[in-house]
């Protein structure tokens, strides 16, 4: 594995930001690049980050083009080296982009790696299933199940009832203060859908 694949500390309060990329080439991220994506998976999928990069089967790593964060078994980053930068559009899988800013938001790309590892998660109904693909915040009256001791301001994948990976989100109450809460009262703050692949298709 490369340096830059070793987690790091567990995350400050807030996000952290950095100088925008703006390269176009594919290169590895630097150390404060790399802390700034970790931190925020971080809140996703806990520990596990450690999993996501130090896989059994092939080693992974993270590379950088553009402003897009890319997770990719080595073997095809290498591959990818004798395509033309020019005609190179992506690599692996998009798990996030940095802003103009420097802070670094996980995109929908992100769903099938934070589903595998996630901490804490939330189940709809199916009566809220489009709702929330169409972009809305999960209602006490929508939701079907929280993980257990899931505290409040955390990452959580949201999924149907079916366990089908639907997005994620950030949660607005706990699991002890969902079950007191209002059925109109925000359960999950919507971050990101796979209704997204639709309807901000040249976004992504």
């Amino acid at each position: 594995m490369h340096a830059q694949c070793s987690p790091p500390p567990p995350p400050a309060a807030g996000d952290a930001t950095l100088p925008a990329a703006s390269t176009r080439a594919v290169r590895p991220l630097t150390e404060e690049e790399t802390k700034v994506v970790f931190e925020k998976l971080h809140k996703f999928i806990g520990k596990n980050i450690k999993a996501l990069v130090e896989r059994g089967d092939q080693p992974y790593c993270l590379r950088l083009q553009k402003n897009r964060v890319f997770y990719v078994r080595e073997d095809i980053m290498r591959r990818a080296t004798n395509v033309a930068r020019d005609k190179l559009v992506a690599l692996g899988t998009c798990i996030g982009k940095f802003t103009h800013g420097g802070k670094f938001r996980v995109t929908i790309g992100a769903l099938d790696v934070l589903a595998q590892y996630a901490k804490y998660k939330v189940w709809v109904k199916p009566s809220t299933e489009m709702q929330f693909l169409y972009g809305n915040h999960v209602l006490k009256n929508g939701l079907g199940r929280i993980t257990e001791n899931t505290p409040s301001y955390t990452g959580v994948v949201v999924y149907s009832m079916s366990d089908v990976p639907l997005g994620f989100g950030v949660t607005a109450k706990s699991t002890s203060e969902c079950r007191a809460a209002d059925p109109n009262a925000i359960v999950v703050f919507h971050q990101a859908d796979c209704g997204e692949y639709l309807r901000a298709e040249d976004e992504l």
